[in-house]
């Protein structure tokens, strides 16, 4: 517990003396930053920058993990300064949260070469050279790591939230800034607010938020086998449940039953709710995950070709035995790959756990 007391929002409102969670203080000293551009350069001052060269994180190798690099606000201007700019460039820096200390923790592309800012891109491998590390594309890090560096990877998200808190907001929010300087009305450009939390249009005040997109995940099951499908875009071997982003008008539920419909050719007949999980692949996404059952007897897989590469049944100990396997995921000699699944930071991988883990527990004898 902590003690939040008198700090002053721009309309002079308070929020008095008593004493608040740790969680309660962390969120509205955020709504603080996000809502008072004074406020918010005055964390800069004190607060973490997080690097990035096309939306990809910067990563160090230290004792045989990775680390996420900090940088404090001279650090950086000297880091500027060095490849011949100025601290305007630190200007594009997001806001994506701060410590349980309110260290504020901001994120900035040097690799993004936009109308909001006259500064050009900097050089990867000179940028990588000075900071001692590497630009690593997040998804084809998850997807493609061996599983020596994936466990890695996972250790980093569990010690800095890696995943939640720092690449995927970060790269959710500098992504959308870059394909949000326009107002879609006006075409003229919009300025975005000191913490990058929405954009707005000077010559007519129209006010820009990031959005997300709600796409479904859905593991579906007969009652003894899951299924389990591939895109042609997966690496190779690899199957996961079946997704999709919602349509207008529809509920989450009736997103999950035309999903399934549509790629595989199946009635749902009961859905349960698994959890959510944001996702910046391939834009801004709020995944949704269910456990969907299909109706007895109605199991035949028509795959829709213009969606998926195949889907199939597997049984529970397939899956399980997938869930156990470790890469690298090699080609064999007969030319096919290994049968495997999503990586444990992927909501998919938990929705297959899950199912493996109710099979397992219903087998055993009472």
């Amino acid at each position: 517990m902590s003690l939040y007391c008198g700090i002053a929002f721009k309309r002079k409102f308070f929020w008095c003396y008593r004493l608040l969670s740790t969680y309660v203080t962390k969120t509205r000293y955020l709504f603080e930053l996000k809502e008072d551009d004074d406020a918010c350069k005055k964390a800069q001052q004190t607060g973490a920058f997080y690097l990035f060269h096309g939306l990809a994180p910067l990563l160090q190798t230290s004792a045989h993990q990775y680390a996420a690099p900090q940088h404090s606000l001279l650090e950086l201007e000297r880091l500027l300064g060095k490849f011949g700019q100025d601290a305007q460039r630190i200007e594009d820096s997001v806001l994506i949260g701060c410590s349980e200390q309110q260290k504020a923790w901001f994120a900035l592309d040097l690799g993004l070469d936009n109308s909001s800012s006259i500064l050009a891109s900097l050089p990867k491998p000179e940028m990588e050279t000075e900071l001692k590390g590497s630009f690593i594309e997040l998804r084809k890090a998850l997807f493609q790591l061996n599983a020596k560096d994936a466990s890695l990877l996972s250790t980093v998200d569990s010690d800095f939230s890696f995943c939640r808190k720092f690449s995927k907001a970060a790269q959710a929010l500098l992504r959308w800034h870059d394909a949000h300087q326009f107002c879609s009305r006006s075409g003229q450009p919009t300025k975005k607010n000191v913490a990058g939390s929405k954009r707005v249009c000077p010559s007519n005040n129209i006010i820009y938020y990031p959005q997300v997109a709600p796409v479904v995940i859905t593991l579906v099951s007969d009652g003894n086998r899951c299924l389990l499908a591939r895109q042609s875009s997966f690496p190779k071997g690899m199957y996961s449940a079946l997704a999709g982003f919602c349509d207008i008008g529809e509920s989450v539920e009736e997103t999950v039953r035309r999903e399934v419909a549509e790629e595989v050719g199946l009635e749902v007949e009961s859905l349960q709710y698994c959890a959510s999980q944001h996702w910046p692949f391939p834009n801004s996404s709020l995944m949704i995950a269910y456990h969907a059952t299909v109706k007895p007897g109605q199991t035949e897989i028509q795959v829709n070709l213009r969606e998926l590469e195949t889907a199939a049944w597997f049984s529970h100990h397939e899956v399980a035995t997938a869930l156990k396997r470790k890469g690298p995921y090699t080609q064999k000699e007969n030319g096919t790959f290994p049968f495997w699944l999503p990586p444990k930071l992927a909501i998919s991988h938990q929705l297959i756990k899950e199912w493996v883990e109710k099979q397992t527990s219903s087998s055993l004898p009472a």
